[in-house]
């Protein structure tokens, strides 16, 4: 809770401060909100937004939810109007990062806690593969998710992020070896990506994705450097990405990726594998990274899970 405090008092302060520099800096003005009439638009931001901030500074729940509502009104409506006029794409990036703080803030203040079990439930609830089911199958679900986990995640959100980037004008320019760059990177990456999946189905009776989980804990291929090669794989693609678009926005949605991944899913995930396996996860994850690789210790031992 009193971190959700902190927030709101450091947003009302922040929000001040901004409309401060809409008054008097013509730059402000017209970066963050192009030709809109800062009267008006003032009229409704600063009481709902810096003075409600301010009162849920000090607690006040119901001043936290009329912030973080329209934190989230304002955040769509700018981006309409910054994709129709292309003015005011960095006052749209501005009230994404207090969107989602304020929504941080708010669970924090009304519940002491980011609810984090929302991620794992309906298609992504954790439960094992069957495992009657033959490795081709196993194989052939796993290759069908790669397909289309990549082709959203590494082709329709970067190109849709790089053209919004490039339509409010909020792009930076990046240094032309940086393309070729992204390309290598983007390869290797992926071969890990596919050395991974290939090594999960063969080995662990199961897939990837959490619906149908490896029965088996794989401790082999890859998952004998790192605890979790596809998510290194999938952040570091997802970064290449960026590389190849010169796009600072998408790799910022990588990395924003990995915080996602390794604070909302990996702890869920881990707590699933040592239900499910005990003390031999226990022992490898004492012995593996998550993120850093390391040499493995010993041979290969056929188990895995993550």
């Amino acid at each position: 809770m009193r971190w959700g405090r902190s927030y709101f008092a450091v947003q009302a302060i922040a929000g001040a401060a901004w409309w401060i520099g809409v008054f008097t800096s013509p730059f402000v003005r017209e970066t963050t909100l192009g030709s809109l009439d800062p009267v008006i638009v003032a009229a409704l931001d600063i009481p709902l937004f810096v003075g409600a901030s301010a009162v849920a500074a000090f607690g006040v729940r119901p001043a936290a939810v009329v912030a973080t509502a329209w934190t989230g009104i304002v955040v769509l409506a700018l981006a309409g109007y910054a994709t129709v006029t292309t003015e005011a794409g960095w006052g749209v990036l501005a009230m994404v990062g207090a969107t989602v703080g304020s929504v941080v803030a708010l669970c924090l203040l009304t519940l002491g806690r980011i609810p984090t079990e929302w991620a794992i439930r309906g298609p992504f609830a954790f439960r094992p593969a069957p495992s009657t089911s033959p490795t081709s199958r196993h194989v052939v679900s796993t290759f069908t998710q790669i397909a289309v986990f990549w082709g959203f995640f590494l082709v329709v959100l970067p190109l849709s992020a790089s053209a919004l980037e490039q339509r409010w004008a909020v792009a930076v320019p990046f240094p032309a070896c940086v393309a070729p760059v992204g390309v290598a990177v983007l390869a290797a990456a992926s071969a890990l990506g596919i050395w991974s999946a290939i090594t999960m189905s063969t080995l662990g009776s199961g897939t990837p994705l959490p619906s149908a989980m490896a029965n088996q804990l794989v401790v082999a291929g890859p998952y004998l450097w790192v605890r979790n090669p596809m998510a290194v794989a999938g952040i570091v693609q997802g970064a290449a990405v960026g590389l190849i678009l010169s796009s600072w926005i998408v790799v910022v949605y990588a990395i924003a990726g990995s915080l996602v991944w390794n604070y909302v899913i990996r702890p869920h995930e881990e707590a699933d594998l040592e239900l499910r396996f005990g003390d031999e996860f226990r022992r490898y994850r004492a012995r593996v990274r998550c993120w850093v690789p390391r040499v493995p210790e010993r041979a290969p031992l056929v188990r895995q899970g993550s």
